[in-house]
């Protein structure tokens, strides 16, 4: 899931200087879970900017923000609306499709943080940097990408203290971690394999993956 954290309600107010009147798209899937985007989150943020004088003419919450035919389809109503803006309470993945589809400014109300775990609602952790470049399978399923402060791949720094990482004590060290799950696995000789560094020299932004493309 990708998790969304609200914006300072003043950065909102700050990029919407001087419009008086906009429509608010939510999103039903990622953001209501986070509750930064759906149904309830909607009607508190179009009570806050009505409070502030700004007219709220229109709001949708389309099931997925990130889903280009289903945002088409749901926003058609906005076109003839009189908004003179979009605030997006979804992902930044969602604002931009949002953005694609309508031909009006779209700010977002809410900062794109990570993909994540849902632990228990409203509970959230850091799972996966979606780097493009999987090595799981070698580290007893932990990211160090995502789990290590530095993201190192062969193995600890220095730094760790008692099982913990340097940068944020409040973390297990992701190295322990990964050795501790490849002993219970019976998988303890892989951490001798020698990983390549980690480098973004062999991704090129943006990526795109077509499934009906011809193999």
């Amino acid at each position: 899931m990708i998790i969304t954290k609200k914006k300072p309600i003043d950065e909102l107010l700050a990029m919407l200087s001087g419009v008086k009147k906009v429509a608010i798209v939510g999103c039903g899937n990622c953001a209501a879970a986070c509750q930064t985007g759906g149904e309830k989150e909607i009607q508190e943020m179009k009570a806050l900017l009505e409070e502030r004088g700004i007219e709220v003419v229109a709001t949708v919450l389309p099931d997925e923000c990130c889903h280009k035919m289903l945002v088409k389809k749901d926003t058609k109503i906005l076109r003839d609306c009189g908004a003179e803006a979009i605030v997006g309470m979804a992902c930044g993945d969602g604002v931009q499709t949002v953005a694609d589809n309508i031909d009006l400014p779209i700010y977002p109300a809410n900062n794109t943080m990570f993909l994540g775990q849902i632990e228990r609602v409203g509970m959230f952790h850091e799972y996966c940097k979606m780097c493009g470049d999987c090595v799981l399978g070698e580290t007893g399923g932990i990211c160090p990408i995502t789990k290590c402060a530095k993201s190192l791949v062969n193995g600890p720094c220095g730094g760790q203290k008692n099982g913990k990482c340097e940068v944020n004590p409040e973390n297990d060290c992701a190295w322990i971690m990964i050795y501790n799950r490849l002993v219970k696995l019976g998988q303890v000789d892989k951490l001798g394999q020698t990983r390549r560094d980690k480098g973004h020299c062999d991704v090129a932004y943006p990526r795109h993956i077509n499934l009906r493309e011809k193999k």
